[in-house]
C-alpha cells in the first residue's frame, strides 16, 4: 500500500493508518480484529456481555494472528454488574493495549482501566459526555454522529457532533457515523478529527463474524434503507436507539415491541435469540435473520461488494489520502503569505544572522519526528510488559509525551511545506533488544538526553518565535523526563 492516512493518533495508538475498527458486539471477533490491525488500522474486539473465557480466547486468537496492537470494547450500561466486573478483569489480565467504552460515562470503570495501564477510548454522542469522559480519565474520544449503525448515542449529525466535541475537549478525537469510504474519511479529518471509526464498512468483509445474510443486505442497501428505531431493545437500557436496515420488524409486522411476549426466532448455538432483541445475525446463528437487528449505518449505501479487510482498508486510505493531498496542494497554491517568518529563511543567505534554512529545519524536524516516534513505541511496548505499577505509570507518561512531540513535529513540517518522514528511528530496535525493563528505561533516558543535546544545538538557529517556543517546551519536557526517570529507576 503506497498511500498512508497518517495523523498524530497513529503515534498514540501505534497504528499505520488513522482507521479504527468499531467494537461491534458479535461481529468484531478475532479474525476481523487481527485483519484490521495487520492491515495498519487499529482493531477492537466487540466483547459486550461476553464471558471472561471467550474474551481470553479471542485475545489469544488475535495475538496468534498479528503482532500489532489492538483493544477490547465493553459497554457497562448494557452489562450485568457481576459479569462486567469479570469482563474488566479478563481484559486487564489479557494485557491488551486499549479498551473502548460506550454509552454512560462510568468513572470507576475508566479509573480501573487507567490504573492497569490501558489506553482508554470513550465513544460519546455530545459535548457533555465528552466533558464527563475527559474528567473521568479517558485519553481518546470518539464523536459519534446520528448516521452511525448499531446503537446510537448521538442525536445530531456527525459534523455537528464532532464540532461540539472538539470545542469541549483537548483530547484527540476520532469521528464515527456513516463513514464507509475514503471521501467521508477525508471529510472527517478535514473537519478536525484525528481519524475515523468504521463499523459497517468492515462488517461487510470476508473476515467479519456477521452472517452472510447480513453482509448481503448491506451490499444491497441504498440511501434511506438504514433507519433509526428503538424496537430492538431486549438486553439494552430502555430508549436506546439503534440504526438498522429496514425489515419486517421496523415496518411494524409484529406489533408493539414493548408489549409483545418474548418469542424465540433463532439460536446462537444453544442460546435463544428473541424477537426485538439487540442480537444481530452471526456466523454461528440459525433462525429468521430477516427479523433480527440488521445493524448498518448510512454509509451502507456506498458499499457494493464483500471483500477482504485489506482491500477495503486500502480503498478507504488511498481515496482519503488523495483527497487530503489535493486539498493541501490547493491550500498551498492559494497562500500568498508564508504562515511563519521561518518560511522566509530560504530566500536569504543561511549564514546571514546565523539562522537555519528551511531545508535545515525540515531535516531537523524529521530527525526529531523519527526519534520521538521510536521513543513513543518503545515506551508503549515496555509499559504493556511492566509489572511494577510505578514503572508502568512512568512508561505510559513517557509514551504520551513522546506522541505529543511527534504531533508537534508533524505540525511544523506541514507549516514549512515539507514531507513528513514515516520511519521509526534506529533507537527502537536497539532499545527493544534490552530485556530488563529498568535497563530499558535508562536507555530511553539516554535517548532523551540525545534529543536534549540536539534541541540545545538547534534553538539558537531558530528565527521564528513560535517555533522557538515550541522547541523550547520540548526541551524542558525532555529534561524533566530525564530527572523523573532517574528518580524512578533509582
Amino acid at each position: 500500500m503506497a498511500a498512508r492516512l497518517y495523523t498524530p493518533i497513529c503515534d498514540l495508538m501505534g497504528c499505520t493508518h488513522a482507521v479504527v475498527l468499531a467494537g461491534m458486539g458479535g461481529v468484531a471477533r478475532s479474525e476481523l480484529v487481527a485483519a484490521v490491525s495487520e492491515a495498519g488500522g487499529f482493531g477492537f474486539l466487540g466483547m459486550v456481555r461476553e464471558s471472561p473465557q471467550l474474551i481470553a480466547e479471542e485475545i489469544a486468537k488475535v495475538r496468534a494472528s498479528t503482532a500489532r496492537d489492538f483493544g477490547v470494547n465493553l459497554i457497562p450500561a448494557a452489562t450485568d454488574a457481576v459479569l462486567l466486573d469479570a469482563e474488566i478483569a479478563a481484559v486487564i489480565a489479557g494485557r491488551v493495549f486499549s479498551v473502548m467504552l460506550f454509552w454512560d460515562v462510568v468513572a470507576d470503570t475508566i479509573r480501573r482501566f487507567r490504573d492497569a495501564g490501558l489506553l482508554v477510548v470513550h465513544q460519546v454522542g455530545c459535548a457533555r459526555d465528552a466533558e464527563l469522559a475527559q474528567a473521568a480519565g479517558a485519553q481518546v474520544l470518539i464523536a459519534q454522529g446520528v448516521q452511525a449503525g448499531g446503537h446510537v448515542r448521538a442525536t445530531a449529525p456527525l459534523y455537528e457532533t464532532l464540532t461540539s466535541v472538539l470545542a469541549a475537549t483537548d483530547l484527540p478525537v476520532l469521528a464515527a457515523g456513516g463513514i464507509a469510504g475514503g471521501k467521508a474519511a477525508a471529510a472527517a479529518i478535514l473537519a478536525g478529527a484525528q481519524g475515523v471509526v468504521i463499523g459497517t464498512g468492515f462488517l461487510a468483509t470476508a473476515e467479519s463474524f456477521a452472517h452472510d445474510y447480513h453482509k448481503r443486505r448491506i451490499v444491497e442497501a441504498r440511501a434511506g434503507d438504514a433507519v433509526l428505531t428503538d424496537v430492538f431493545h431486549i438486553n439494552w437500557p430502555k430508549g436506546a436507539m439503534v440504526r438498522v436496515l429496514k425489515n419486517s420488524v421496523t415496518e411494524g409486522k409484529y406489533g408493539d415491541a414493548f408489549l409483545a411476549r418474548r418469542e424465540i426466532i433463532g439460536h446462537e448455538e444453544a442460546r435463544p435469540i428473541y424477537l426485538f432483541s439487540t442480537d444481530s445475525p452471526q456466523r454461528n446463528m440459525t433462525g429468521d435473520f430477516e427479523a433480527m437487528a440488521l445493524y448498518a449505518g448510512e454509509g451502507a449505501s456506498v458499499i457494493d461488494d464483500i471483500v477482504p479487510v485489506k482491500s477495503r482498508l486500502e480503498r478507504i486510505v488511498e481515496e482519503a489520502a488523495a483527497i487530503l493531498a489535493e486539498r493541501e496542494e490547493v491550500a498551498q497554491s492559494e497562500s500568498t503569505e508564508p504562515s511563519s517568518p521561518v518560511c522566509y529563511a530560504h530566500d536569504a543567505d543561511p549564514a546571514y544572522m546565523g539562522y537555519a534554512t528551511r531545508d535545515e529545519l525540515l531535516a531537523f524536524l524529521n530527525e526529531m519526528l523519527e526519534a520521538e516516534r521510536a521513543g513513543a513505541r518503545v515506551a508503549l511496548r515496555s509499559a504493556l510488559d511492566a509489572q511494577d505499577e510505578k514503572l508502568r505509570g512512568l512508561l505510559h507518561d513517557l509514551h504520551r509525551d513522546e506522541a505529543h512531540w511527534c504531533a508537534l513535529c508533524l505540525k511544523w513540517i506541514g507549516r514549512l511545506g515539507g514531507e513528513a518522514s514515516t520511519d521509526i528511528g534506529d533507537f527502537y530496535e536497539k532499545a527493544m533488544a534490552i530485556p530488563a525493563l529498568a535497563d530499558r528505561a535508562m536507555f530511553i533516558n539516554r535517548g532523551q538526553g540525545w534529543v536534549v543535546r540536539k534541541l540545545r544545538d538547534m534553538l539558537p538557529k531558530v528565527r521564528d518565535d513560535t517555533l522557538y517556543a515550541d522547541l523550547k517546551a520540548m526541551l524542558v519536557s525532555h529534561e524533566a523526563n530525564i530527572e523523573r526517570t532517574n528518580a524512578a529507576v533509582e
